[in-house]
């Protein structure tokens, strides 16, 4: 097994470094400055680079990594990122021999077209289409495909460490309560995550039972929720529909 560290970026993000022994592998460095001063720090060398979607603060940092480590760099075919190596449209298996590991890629559209999600080790590094109690907006995609790309994810193991690639589980946790106020699995979660951000500590990563139990957007067909988005659109009768009203709610929340 590899170990994980998180390397805060910008105002929220998160990318993460995983090492075994001297090699690693970077998910998603926007900003590759803090990536070099951790592999300095702790003697890493930058063996691979996985890069989750196309928007900046996920892969601007990909060339100056490059000019430091011949790193290979996977990620989306479809999608405009200079450096790729080993493009990648989902369904694949890939072989990171620097950690001993294999991760599936997931095919993941909705927040942009291309995103992808790697899984393997018991970790899901999946970008900004899952977020703690939340999901990412809809810049590309359609509901359809975002509410098909969480299906799918909500489908890997209960114990699987969802590594999202930003803070927002306290906003998104706020949304959520309005949404199914009498669930006491969220509520419970929401004392526990004020109490951790107060003391300045990360909620990621966390459970995808956490996020079964506790995220709106993986639990469409329950009936406080269908009832919450039948009344800001009554029509919204099967799960796709609700799922559609909560993502148009959250963005004007």
């Amino acid at each position: 097994m590899f170990d994980v560290i998180r390397i805060p970026a910008f105002k929220d993000n998160y990318i993460w470094l995983l090492h075994k022994g001297a090699a690693a592998v970077v998910v998603d460095p926007g900003d590759a400055r803090p990536v070099l001063e951790v592999l300095e720090r702790e003697g890493l060398s930058l063996a691979a680079i996985l890069v989750t979607h196309h928007h900046a603060d996920h892969q601007g940092g990909v060339a100056s990594l490059l000019a430091h480590f011949p790193a290979e760099v996977y990620g989306p075919a479809t999608e405009s990122i200079t450096g790729i190596t080993q493009p990648l449209h989902g369904g694949e298996t890939i072989c990171l021999a620097a950690l001993d590991a294999e991760f599936q890629v997931l095919a993941v559209p909705g927040h942009t077209l291309g995103h992808l999600a790697y899984y393997g080790s018991g970790c899901l590094f999946c970008g900004d289409t899952l977020f703690g109690a939340g999901c990412g907006r809809l810049f590309e995609g359609t509901p359809a495909q975002m509410h098909g790309s969480l299906t799918r994810l909500a489908a890997l193991p209960d114990q699987t460490a969802v590594y999202c690639a930003h803070e927002y589980t306290e906003a998104n946790l706020r949304f959520a309560l309005a949404v199914e106020p009498g669930n006491r699995h969220l509520q419970r979660r929401v004392a526990e995550v004020a109490l951790a951000r107060a003391k300045g500590r990360a909620t990621v990563p966390f459970s995808m039972a956490l996020e079964k139990a506790t995220n709106p957007f993986l639990r469409c067909s329950e009936p406080e929720i269908v009832a919450s988005a039948q009344g800001r659109m009554a029509r919204a009768h099967d799960a796709l529909q609700v799922f559609a009203v909560l993502r148009e709610w959250k963005n004007v929340f």
